[in-house]
């Protein structure tokens, strides 16, 4: 057998780092520009982008085909487990509440704390997506509020909007803190306490920014007018337990407390203040957006619909068993032990033709291994509550079956998107392209801490994951931190590091928003696969003008204006 010579990604293989990034742009430019601007299926314009990062890989980065061409592969099985495993498990557990009739009971519970759409909007959206976030995360909160929002009335498109902008505040503390854990080992810090109280302040700023906005794409002016009162109470008691909690040894349930606060100050605010004008706000939730692909909408819900069974207690409890087992089963996941043993399941499995591909540093590549994770991540966890509400609500094995049957063929181009768009982000990062754009980014100098964020925006909307994006990028700006630290610049060396790597994790929760996978995620949830395209250019200057904000933000903090807010 030959083995291949050693691969070792050049960051810099055009001799000029800004035409080196600028031919590392061209699979994004791509993406944006067959998606966004020609309006081409999602499947179709993540192929056509992985082309062209696979010929770039080939001919400007030199990666040999055979690794190019293996990695691509890796990525592709990656997407399509775990990420359309917990896709699908997400939207399966809520079909079975669909198809046994039981969302109605729940729609109808949710009208006892408000009959306001834009109140329950934010209430699903905002406060309970970010409790899935930190819980699960990979999908499942967009996919599951998503479908709810439609359920509760709201049109298909509207609901995907509102669904991806909320999915933005809790992702840097995701998945019971993963995200800022990864951006502090692979910024170098012995303690996560250096990191995570600098991306929870950021964040809970942007907390009392994305409930306003989501009432605007709600409702409009008027939406923010009539609302406001809620919108703020409900982003002050996130944004402040946000603040708080980052900064303790409870930094990992950052999102778990935020929004179980959030949802229990909401409630007790609304004993003595209710919205106007919620009547009305049903019809112009449920219009159409985008009328050409939102045809035969149902009209919309109703608080009490003729002939329903009186909502007794127990119905309430029946209701909400799916979220509350999802809490449960998740919550009991994430103690470290039962953790620990799920980890262990996972069945590592060496990747062929790539066992001489290096990373940047010369050390062996991530993708080297394949994990089989087939217990430890939110999967199995979504599957097994989803047949457990399937019997709990009597139906039978076949009929629950059944409806993960149906689900999965109207994910089929979902899928293939998710595993075309991940097959993309493994060939860009394993062959230096990723790199090399972060690279240039950071040649801005002593600017640099207003760019920082753009880092964590664009990584993850290559890879789809926050985490992802800080284990690619903290060490490079941790690294930058150490150059334009101390001397002139305001802060020292570390708090500058700190800084950088904090708060480009930070700018990746909104490059999540705009992710190709989220995007198919979103979709697909609403049940309009195929208007992935229609979706990003509705959302791209949201996320543009929320970017802004932090990259704003970043820099400030690293001048005597608001450096105050380091820890």
């Amino acid at each position: 057998m030959v083995l291949l010579d050693a691969f070792v990604p050049n960051t810099n293989p055009l001799g000029a780092q800004w035409l080196s990034a600028l031919v590392a742009a061209l699979p994004i430019v791509a993406m944006l520009v067959t998606l966004g601007a020609l309006r081409w299926k999602a499947h179709l314009a993540g192929a056509f982008s992985w082309v062209v990062a696979t010929v770039i890989a080939l001919t400007a980065f030199r990666m040999p085909a055979s690794m190019a061409l293996a990695t691509s592969l890796h990525g592709f099985i990656y997407g399509i487990f775990p990420i359309v495993w917990i896709l699908l498990t997400a939207i399966w557990m809520y079909e079975v509440t669909v198809v046994s009739g039981r969302f109605d009971d729940l729609r109808r519970t949710f009208y006892l704390i408000s009959d306001d759409p834009r109140v329950l909007g934010v209430l699903i959206a905002f406060c309970f997506g970010g409790l899935l976030e930190a819980l699960a995360g990979f999908g499942a909160p967009v996919a599951i509020t998503a479908a709810m929002l439609v359920a509760i009335g709201f049109g298909p498109l509207r609901a995907a909007l509102v669904a991806l902008l909320a999915n933005t505040v809790p992702v840097a503390f995701g998945v019971v803190g993963l995200p800022v854990l990864m951006a502090a080992k692979a910024g170098g810090f012995e303690d996560v306490l250096a990191i995570s109280p600098i991306t929870g302040r950021i964040t809970a700023i942007l907390c009392l920014v994305v409930p306003f906005l989501m009432l605007a794409m709600m409702d409009g002016v008027k939406g923010v007018k009539e609302v406001w009162p809620f919108g703020l109470v409900v982003a002050a008691s996130f944004g402040v337990t946000k603040w708080i909690v980052s900064a303790t040894n409870l930094y990992n349930l950052t999102e778990v407390f935020a929004s179980v606060v959030s949802v229990g100050v909401a409630i007790v605010f609304l004993r003595f203040w209710k919205p106007r004008g919620g009547k009305a706000a049903f019809e112009r939730v449920a219009r159409p957006i985008e009328p050409s692909i939102e045809r035969d909408l149902p009209a919309p819900s109703s608080a009490n619909p003729t002939g329903a069974v009186a909502l007794r207690p127990s119905r309430i409890v029946m209701a909400l068993i799916p979220y509350i087992l999802v809490i449960v089963v998740f919550a009991i996941a994430a103690i470290p032990a039962v953790k620990g043993a799920l980890i262990a399941t996972d069945i590592k499995v060496a990747w062929p033709l790539l066992g001489d591909m290096m990373d940047p540093a010369g050390g062996h590549a991530a993708h080297q291994t394949y994990t089989f994770a087939w217990a430890s991540t939110p999967g199995i966890l979504l599957a097994l509550v989803a047949i457990a509400v399937g019997l709990m609500y009597r139906m039978s094995l076949g009929r629950i079956f059944g409806v993960l049957i149906a689900t999965a063929k109207k994910l089929r181009f979902a899928a293939l998107t998710i595993g075309a768009v991940v097959a993309l982000a493994f060939v860009m990062g394993d062959s230096g392209q990723t790199l090399a754009l972060g690279l240039f980014i950071a040649t801005a100098g002593a600017a640099y801490p207003f760019f920082a964020p753009v880092l964590g925006w664009l990584g993850t909307y290559v890879t789809g994951s926050d985490t992802s994006a800080n284990i690619l990028f903290s060490g490079l700006q941790s690294g930058v931190g150490r150059q334009i630290g101390g001397g002139t610049s305001h802060l020292s060396v570390e708090h500058m590091r700190a800084l950088l790597v904090g708060s480009s994790a930070a700018g990746g929760v909104v490059g999540k928003m705009i992710s190709p996978q989220s995007l198919a995620i979103a979709a697909t949830a609403i049940g309009l696969a195929g208007s992935e395209s229609v979706i990003l250019r509705r959302i791209l200057l949201w996320s543009l003008v929320l970017l802004a904000l932090l990259c704003v933000l970043s820099g400030l903090m690293s001048t005597p204006i608001l450096s105050w807010l380091l820890p």
